[in-house]
């Protein structure tokens, strides 16, 4: 593996902590460049690490390019949460579709990532509720279909046998979780950290499991 990569990825960490500390003290001005640049420095680390020269490789960079998305449209500002979270759906797509092709090779493990959505629509379960009151139907499909494809991503993580791409998924679906339940029932003071610091570890192990 290319010294590059560990550099990148070492940088990228860096900037990973800047962005929590940036969230953790509303420092609306820091997370404008660093939440975005994870993502960037991850798309790097995928592409040194070889990632355009495989199928699962390149779903990989499609998901965390549409990740970036979501980030820039969700940067403090304008309220820009539907085109967000269409960007983040299709993302958790590409996500399900890298794992199909690095390949289900213990669908048993499918079970843990049904007990991980199963706790998640225990702990969300006025999600739903909250997102029909706040925007109507249109809204909680949206939001409903979402959870469907990031429940999908759950058990697919876990079936593929590898451990980085399960936690990863369990941690997006944990982030997502907290995320939403801030958004339509109720915030509290640590769920902004809480989503960042789930979400990044999320997109990062993601990426290493399929990539590396």
């Amino acid at each position: 593996m290319p010294d590059a990569v560990w550099v990148v990825a070492a940088l990228t960490a860096v900037v990973a902590v800047l962005d929590w500390r940036a969230v953790l003290r509303d420092d609306g001005r820091t997370e404008r460049w660093a939440k975005p640049g994870v993502l960037v420095g991850l798309v790097v680390v995928a592409l040194l690490a070889g990632a355009g020269g495989s199928t699962s490789g390149r779903w990989v960079l499609l998901a965390l390019v549409l990740g970036l998305v979501g980030d820039l449209l969700l940067l403090p500002g304008p309220d820009r949460f539907v085109p967000g979270l269409v960007a983040f759906l299709l993302g958790n797509l590409a996500w399900v579709a890298a794992c199909l092709a690095v390949g289900l090779e213990r669908p048993a493990l499918g079970w843990v990532g049904l007990g991980v959505v199963g706790g998640a629509l225990v702990a969300g379960r006025r999600i739903l509720p909250g997102a029909h009151d706040a925007g109507g139907g249109v809204l909680a499909g949206a939001v409903a279909a979402y959870m469907l494809v990031l429940g999908v991503l759950a058990v697919l993580g876990w079936a593929t046998g590898l451990l980085l791409v399960g936690l990863g998924a369990t941690l997006f679906v944990a982030s997502d979780t907290v995320l939403a339940m801030g958004r339509f029932v109720q915030e509290h003071r640590w769920s902004r950290p809480v989503v960042m610091v789930t979400y990044h570890l999320a997109q990062a192990l993601l990426m290493a499991g399929l990539v590396f």
